[in-house]
C-alpha cells in the first residue's frame, strides 16, 4: 500500500491555503439552506437539538432533495421533540408510512420507542453519548456503545433497514452519518452547534462518503482504495497536518472543492 509522505504534505502550503479558503467559504450560515444541518437550527433547547440531529443524520443518505423532503415532514419548528418523544404513541399512522429506501416506518418507530425509554428514565442522547465516551475514551468506542444499546433494546418486528439507520461500527463502515452528527454537536461555528463539550473537536473523524474519498485521493490525503472507517481516519490524520486542533473543519473544504469541481 502506498504511504502518504506526511512531510511533503505538511509543507504543501498551496494545498493548505486551498483547504482553508474553501473551509471559510462554506462554514457559513448560507451553507445550511440545502443541508441536513438546517434541522438542528430549528430548535432552541439542547435536548431538542440532539434529537433533531440524531434523526436528521440517520436519514441523510441517497438523494439530498429526497431525504430532506422526508425530514421536513417530521422535523418541523413547531414540534417540541423532547415532549413528542415522551408522549410518543407507536400507533401513529403517519410514522407507520415513514418509509425511505432501505428502512420502513416500523424501523423509525422502533428507534423512537428506544428514545422514549431513554427520556422516560430522565436521560438524554447527550448523557448517553457522554457516558459511552467516558467508558471507552474513543469516538468509535463511544459509537459502538450507543449502537449496542439500540440493538439490545429492539422489541418490534423491524426490517434490516433499522440496522442501516443505526450502523454497526464493528463492521468497519465509514460511519459517515454518525461522524457528521458529531461534527454538528461538537464543533462551534455558524453551521455546527457546539453543544457537546465532553469531546474535543480535535478527536472528530471526517464524515467520509464516495465524493470526499475521491477528492481526498486526488489531493494526496488518502491512499486506501476503500471508503471505510480506516480511510476516514487516514484522511483525518492528514488533515491534522494543516490544523491539529480542528481537522474536521475541512469537511466544508472537501465539500466545496467537489461542488466547484476545482480538483479534476
Amino acid at each position: 500500500m502506498l504511504k502518504t509522505d506526511k512531510k511533503i504534505l505538511q509543507e504543501n502550503t498551496e494545498l493548505k491555503n486551498l483547504l482553508n479558503k474553501y473551509a471559510q467559504k462554506y462554514d457559513t450560515i448560507d451553507f445550511i439552506k440545502n443541508d441536513p444541518s438546517k434541522f438542528i437550527h430549528l430548535y432552541e433547547t439542547k435536548s431538542d437539538i440532539e434529537i433533531a440531529g440524531f434523526i436528521a443524520s440517520m436519514f441523510s443518505y441517497g438523494k439530498r432533495e429526497l431525504f430532506i423532503k422526508l425530514l421536513e415532514t417530521f422535523l418541523t419548528k413547531d414540534r417540541k421533540l423532547t415532549q413528542f418523544i415522551l408522549d410518543f404513541d407507536e400507533k401513529d399512522e403517519i410514522l407507520t408510512n415513514f418509509n425511505y429506501r432501505f428502512s420502513k416506518g416500523i424501523d423509525f418507530i422502533q428507534i423512537l420507542k428506544i428514545l422514549q425509554k431513554i427520556y422516560i428514565q430522565k436521560e438524554t442522547l447527550g448523557s448517553m453519548f457522554k457516558y459511552s465516551y467516558e467508558n471507552c475514551g474513543t469516538i468509535t468506542g463511544m459509537l459502538q456503545g450507543i449502537t449496542d444499546y439500540f440493538y439490545a433494546n429492539v422489541t418490534m418486528d423491524i426490517t434490516p433497514g433499522f440496522y442501516h439507520l443505526i450502523p454497526n461500527p464493528n463492521k468497519g463502515g465509514a460511519l459517515k452519518r454518525m461522524n457528521m452528527m458529531l461534527r454538528w454537536f461538537v464543533r462551534k461555528s455558524e453551521v455546527d452547534k457546539g453543544i457537546w463539550t465532553f469531546i474535543d473537536k480535535s478527536e472528530l473523524i471526517i464524515p467520509l462518503d464516495i465524493h470526499v474519498g475521491n477528492i481526498s485521493r486526488k489531493l494526496g490525503l488518502l491512499t486506501r482504495k476503500n471508503n471505510d472507517l480506516k480511510s476516514a481516519e487516514e484522511i483525518t490524520e492528514n488533515l491534522k497536518l494543516f490544523d491539529a486542533e480542528d481537522p474536521v473543519k475541512y469537511d466544508f473544504a472537501l465539500f466545496g472543492l467537489g461542488i466547484n469541481k476545482e480538483i479534476e
